[in-house]
């Protein structure tokens, strides 16, 4: 399961080398559409990939500092440095090749 991510735990939350975040909403509609595709792949990536949520309600300050603009957006996390963003809804097999790929770049 995920980890709620609040501006008291970002540092520690991120000392991995790679975590990815997700930035939603509970009024957002394409939250919700990606909140099964990304449990699925966080059960298929394990301890590789080190997930977090944070629901930009009352973090709008940390949102701005990752230029999160829109939700669902994804923020990567590279040894506790956010690394680049992606947002919108993406089919579970495009977000998997993603994945994958950040996850050779660290390695």
């Amino acid at each position: 399961m995920s980890v709620e991510i609040t501006k008291d735990n970002l540092t520690a939350e991120t000392a991995n080398a790679l975590t990815i975040i997700d930035f939603w909403a509970p009024w957002c509609g394409p939250c919700k559409i990606l909140d099964p595709i990304l449990e699925d792949l966080e059960k298929s990536y394990g301890d590789r990939i080190h997930f977090g949520r944070m629901n930009v309600d009352g973090n709008q300050e940390i949102a701005e500092r990752y230029h999160v603009m829109s939700v669902p957006s994804l923020v990567i996390f590279k040894n506790g440095r956010a690394a680049e963003k992606v947002s919108g809804i993406f089919p579970k097999s495009k977000l998997a090749a993603y994945f994958d790929k950040k996850l050779a770049e660290v390695q």
